[in-house]
């Protein structure tokens, strides 16, 4: 029995490039070469390694990434602007740090797409933060000034905005040194001059990857919705009657106008790699694309859409094999789970949802629960379960009894445990990812999936980290009810009043393969629950 697990593993564990962690150990030696060139005075100086006093690191013994960090801003020896890598070498860096830097004029949305690509990233497992400049101007500047702080000719406030500049440029800095593979720097950067000062301190100084993002917006409709339902909430213009506030903003608008510079990518701008965002999506112009996490950030951010639209979300009804306590399977719904599939299309009839569409997996389960519903339907493999593998068809029990190596495996790691000839929920991400883009893209929607892929879901629009996805609640017989909003997602969940088995194991304290089963299944039984 060992021996087919053993086989499973080996079938399953397929070398992948994110298990590729490390280059060559001649990498270091090969990206070494580097030439000197003279350059402008750093525009922060505060950043100068001159004047930082970390410690010398220790020999790097070939590592790349220790490299990168010794060659940082932040390593006294090494001269800082002063050095630096041929392009051609830099881009052969295929774990170099991106900065996304987001580029245009107030109430284009830039915030909104900064914080929805770093919950996409986040959530395909690339640890991304979004730096806003406005977050360091509110700490820095207790109380909202009005429109004349953003006046170019306001030299004390100009000094005051780029200092907060400054200080979330040093912070995004260190955080790609230390932990983070992209950081979003959202904020204006409307003027070349901006632009460039960013740009060379994070190509020049830390070897970091920087990509554009120029969202531009001429529909006065899409920017006053905008300014109504995103800006009138900020912390600016607490407390300020909404007139007031409107009149202020559009004022503050035009000040950025007055110097507004969008992206020029045939002249001194041609270098840069970047995406302008026409209108919310009516248009894309892609200059210059770098690497595979800018193919990603370009994917993602032509199939987003800011329309007013609802998810709905659901487990199939209840199976025989929710029934039996067995893991998988494609199986018919029980006499409970044929109650909900009425129950559920009643509710949608009732919600009087237009244009909905119903997507469910190709399993017997989920297309049994939504046949009664009347709306277009579509079938995708994608959907399906997560495959068990070799435990397909078993109880929690027996593989705790039979497998309790592999049992207690799980539950150290469950996001990353990959079932013996089956998936884990890592995988079961890269699975859904086709599946997001079209959530994305889609309108009013109705998924009928199974307990993990609802997980994922639920994980991508919560925001919920690795560590917590395999553990969020999923209750069968529950319609969940997703309503994107500006910066998140608003979610509500609706039981339907029919009783159903409880699939849900929490994590077990104890993980050791040697404990008791009963402490191992963690007081795990599949009682009914009572509507």
């Amino acid at each position: 029995m060992s021996e087919s697990i053993s086989q499973a593993r080996t079938d399953s564990n397929q070398l992948n490039l994110d298990d590729m962690e490390n280059l060559p150990d001649a990498t270091a030696k090969q990206y070494g070469a580097i030439e000197q060139e003279e350059v402008e005075d750093d525009p922060f100086p505060d950043l100068n390694p001159q004047n930082n006093t970390r410690k010398p690191q220790q020999s790097l013994n070939g590592d790349i990434h220790a490299w990168r960090k010794s060659h940082s801003i932040k390593n006294k020896r090494t001269p800082g602007v002063f050095r630096q890598l041929s392009q051609a070498c830099r881009d052969r860096l295929v774990r170099t740090p991106t900065v996304i830097m987001m580029v245009g004029l107030p109430a284009r949305g830039k915030t909104f797409i900064a914080r929805k690509l770093a919950r996409y990233l986040h959530w395909i497992g690339i640890q991304t933060k979004v730096f806003n400049v406005g977050d360091y101007r509110r700490d820095a500047v207790k109380g909202y000034a009005g429109k004349e702080f953003f006046d170019p000719d306001n030299t004390e406030a100009v000094a005051i905005r780029n200092l907060c500049a400054q200080n979330a440029l040093e912070d995004m800095c260190n955080y790609l040194q230390n932990e983070g593979e992209v950081a979003i720097f959202d904020a204006t950067n409307t003027t070349r001059e901006r632009r460039r000062t960013v740009y060379n301190h994070c190509v020049e100084a830390c070897y970091f990857r920087v990509f554009f993002v120029e969202s531009i917006c001429d529909s006065q409709e899409v920017i006053q919705a905008n300014i109504r339902e995103v800006k009138l909430k900020s912390p600016d213009y607490k407390g300020v009657l909404d007139t007031v506030a409107v009149e202020d903003f559009l004022s503050r608008i035009e000040l950025y106008a007055k110097q507004y510079e969008p992206i020029d990518g045939k002249n001194d701008e041609k270098h840069y790699s970047f995406i302008k965002i026409f209108n919310c999506g009516e248009r894309f112009l892609v200059h210059k694309t770098r690497g595979n996490i800018q193919s990603r950030v370009i994917y993602f951010l032509m199939n987003i859409h800011v329309l007013p639209r609802t998810i709905y979300l659901t487990r199939h009804g209840e199976s025989t094999r929710n029934v039996q306590q067995r893991i998988g399977g494609n199986a018919p719904l029980s006499e409970a789970g044929k109650v909900y599939a009425e129950a559920l299309a009643e509710y949608i009839d009732n919600e009087n949802i237009s244009d909905l569409i119903v997507w469910t997996s190709q399993r017997q389960q989920t297309i049994e629960t939504a046949a009664k519903i009347d709306a277009p339907k579509e079938q995708w493999k994608a959907l399906n379960g997560i495959n068990a593998g070799i435990f397909e068809g078993l109880t929690y029990r027996e593989v705790a009894e039979r497998y309790p190596e592999e049992f207690a495996a799980r539950d150290r790691s469950k996001y990353y445990y990959r079932y013996p000839g089956g998936e884990s929920y890592h995988d079961l991400i890269a699975r859904l990812e086709p599946v997001i883009m079209e959530l994305e893209r889609a309108e009013n929607l109705l998924v009928v999936c199974h307990q993990a892929v609802a997980r994922c879901i639920l994980a991508y629009f919560l925001d919920k980290d690795a560590e917590r996805l395999p553990y969020i609640k999923v209750p069968l017989h529950t319609v969940i009810k997703l309503t994107p909003m500006a910066y998140g997602c608003m979610m509500e969940s609706i039981p339907l009043s029919v009783e159903a088995v409880n699939t849900y194991r929490s994590k077990p304290k104890n993980c050791d393969p040697n404990r008791a089963v009963a402490e191992a299944l963690n007081e795990f039984v599949e009682l009914r629950i009572e509507p």
